[in-house]
Order: structure tokens, then sequence, then C-alpha cells
């Protein structure tokens, strides 16, 4: 009976990680449909589907077929891990669970809270700022809110009127009453987050993002090629975002045929790779390096590899994701990302070792480079963007580097002390 609760082993850990069902089903390649049904425990699961799962959860298989003291004690560490200011004794986890269970189990119940609502929150924080959909249906419900409130006032305050204007006051505050009623439900539909609800992109870079994500960032048809019309964009809906992720995989052509695959994987045969020896080894900038090995298949290289790019403004063109990286999509992100402060010195390649604050303090290892594109006259300003490329830093490796300290954005950066700060936190104090 070990393994028969593995779904909802896996729907918990969904729910930690801020995935809808869509959204993980899409990345393992799966229908949602199977997904649910394995999650409410009426499929078996195990083999490759289990170890995809697993992946792209960022848990350890095991977590998710062993039993609830194990999957217990695992959650102590997490919240242990994410503790401010406290610490804990970790190496008394196991005689903690098993000697209190009852308060083991609240405590990281509270923790699964905490995670949930800081997502939620930050979630939500950037949809009220920049979804044009909620913006609109929020402006609907504030005006005919101060339609009914002006109507009202004038019928209140008027001592005399006449009734037929009086008649056609109460057939206006009937009218804006059922409109508000009307913006309200929608507005509440659109902030549904169920499982039932569709997978909602409709922006054409978001759309193009999970084109790529689904294909794993890897096109082995483009390989060698700057022909970039044999994909199939027919599973894209929208032509605006068919025609930025064309432009997208034309970037992935260029930088595949400039850096072929086969001479890539011989040059990083054992070795970790360096961008700067890469670029002068196939005569390339170093853009191109930063996006080529974010771009390469599974297995060639050690660590999970995720990338970021941005125009001048701090816009996000593009984002491939890596487990526990957390960056802003519209704007307000923290300013000290490696991303932003290449913009600051174009050409010049930066390096870093960052730890990203929050709910939980992951480590990356940051390349960034901004350049410019291409100048259509003479005395025009130069545009820039900047690449970086994020890769997870293994647990005790690599040690005695400078970190610096970043946030995702500073509404939810516990960091108090940060002289780059726009506002305070709205996380309390400690947590």
């Amino acid at each position: 009976m070990r393994d028969t609760l593995t779904g909802s082993r896996i729907r918990e850990r969904r729910q930690i990680a801020g995935l809808r069902q869509a959204e993980l089903a899409r990345r393992v390649g799966i229908s949602a449909s199977y997904l649910n049904l394995i999650e409410h425990n009426r499929r078996r699961i195990g083999g490759k589907l289990l170890v995809d799962i697993a992946s792209a959860l960022a848990v350890e298989p095991s977590l998710l077929t062993q039993g609830l003291e194990a999957t217990l004690i695992s959650a102590l560490r997490e919240a242990a891990a994410d503790a401010v200011g406290q610490q804990a004794e970790v190496d008394s986890l196991e005689e903690f669970a098993g000697r209190f269970p009852g308060w083991a189990a609240v405590l990281a119940q509270m923790h699964r809270r905490v995670v949930s609502l800081e997502r939620t929150v930050e979630t939500l924080s950037d949809r009220l700022t920049h979804d044009p959909h909620l913006a609109a249906s929020m402006h609907e419900v504030l005006s005919t809110a101060a339609a009914i409130r002006s109507t009202a006032a004038i019928l209140a305050e008027t001592q005399e009127i006449e009734p037929e204007w009086q008649d056609r006051f109460h057939r206006n505050l009937h009218q804006d009453a059922e409109r508000l009623a009307d913006s309200s439900k929608s507005l509440v539909a659109y902030l549904d987050d169920s499982d039932a609800a569709d997978d909602r992109r409709g922006v054409p870079l978001e759309d193009a993002e999970a084109f790529f994500e689904q294909r794993g960032h890897h096109f082995p048809e483009m390989e060698g090629s700057e022909d970039s019309s044999a994909i199939d964009l027919s599973e894209i809906d929208s032509a605006a975002a068919k025609t930025v992720t064309r432009g997208l995989l034309d970037v992935y052509a260029s930088d595949a045929k400039a850096m072929p695959l086969k001479a890539v994987k011989t040059a990083l045969a054992g070795t970790e790779p360096d961008p700067i020896k890469l670029a002068a080894q196939f005569s390339v900038d170093i853009a191109t390096v930063l996006r080529r090995l974010a771009a390469l298949p599974d297995g060639v290289l050690s660590r999970p590899t995720g990338l970021v790019v941005c125009d001048a403004s701090g816009s996000i063109l593009f984002a491939k994701s890596v487990p526990g990286f957390a960056m802003p999509r519209f704007g307000e992100a923290c300013p000290l990302w490696p991303l932003f402060q290449a913009l600051n010195r174009p050409l010049v390649p930066i390096r870093k070792r960052i730890v990203q604050l929050g709910r939980s303090a992951a480590e990356f290892d940051c390349y960034a480079y901004a350049w410019p594109q291409a100048m259509s006259g003479y005395d025009d300003a130069p545009v820039y963007r900047s690449v970086m490329l994020v890769r997870a830093v293994e647990e005790g490796g690599q040690g005695g580097q400078p970190v610096a300290r970043v946030g995702p954005s500073c509404r939810v950066c516990p960091n108090a002390d940060c002289e780059s700060r726009r506002e305070p936190s709205i996380l309390s104090e400690g947590f």
C-alpha cells in the first residue's frame, strides 16, 4: 500500500510548486485528464513518467513514492531551509517527526500554506499590475460602482425630484447594478485558479515560450540549418504568437549554424562551459554562446540551465525556467540581477554567483552579457539587449566564491537592508 498514495503526493507537490494540472501535464507530455486520474490515485505510475514528473516538480522520485514519514521529514527540511533568522536542529528531524508526528505535521502544513500564499500574492500582484484584461475588468467594476454612487447621491440629496426623473434614476440604478453584478462575476471567474480551469496564456510571448518548453528548447531538425520553416507551428492559434515564435526559431537556427552541436559537445567534453573561451573557439559573440548553451539537449550539461533575455527597458523578451529560479515577467524585478547590471556595462561579460532570497535561498551561477542591435543609420543611438544564462549550483560544489543577494521583487524580498529597495516588503518580519 506504500505506493497507492503517489498520486496524492504528486498533487500536493504540484500545488506547492504553484503549477496547474495543465502546465505540469504539458511539461511531462501527457494530457491533463490523465494527470487528473493519476493525482486521484486512479492510475498507477512508475518508470520514466514518474521520473519526468519528479523532475518537473524539482523533487526526488522517492519523495513521491515513499510513505508519509519520509514526506513529512522532507517538508520539515524545506521549512528549516526557508526559516529566516532561525537555526533548526536538522540532524534531529527524524527523531522529532517520530516522537511528535502531530506537531511535525502541523509545522509542515503551515509551511506549505505560507509557500502557497506567497506564490498567490506574487502572482496576483503581477496580474493586477500588468494584465490588460484584468485592468479592463477592474476599470469596468470601478466605473460602474462610481456611476451607482453618483446616481444614489442625487436621489439621497435632492429633496424634490420630478416623478419622470425619479423613474429614470431608478432605471439607471437597476441597469448599473446589473452591469456591476455581471462585471464582478466575470472578474471572479477570471481570477479563479482552480484545477478545472483551462490553461489561459493568450499572450504571444507566453505562447511562444510554451511551444519551446514543450519541445525541450531543442530542435534537432534545425541543427546546422538557418531555415526555420521546417518547424510546424499549426498548434499555435494566434498569428502574433506565430510571428514571435518564428523570430525566436530564426535566432535558434542562426546560433545552431554558428555553433554546430557535434563541435559543441566535443568542446564541452568533461569540462564545465566557459563562455569566453567558447566564444573565441567558435568566433561568435558571448550572447550567441549563452543562448546556445541554454538550447543544448538534455545530458550535454551537468546542471539544469535557464535563460533570460531582456531589452534596454528591462522587459523580458524570452525566458527558459530552471527549478528554483523566479523572476517577475512584467517589470518590478530586482535590479541586482546580472541581467540588468549588464545593460550598464555593454559588451562586458559578467559572471556572478547569486543567492535568490524569498521562499527558499536558491543559489545560481549567472553569466550575463549586453550587446547593441544593428543600427539603422549614422548618429542613431544603439538599442541594447541583455542575455543571462542561469545555472543551478550543485549542493556543496564550487564553494568559496562571493555570493550576491538578490530577490524576485521588492514586494516579496526579505532583505530589509537592501539599498536598491523601492518599496517595503509585504512579508511579515521574520518570515
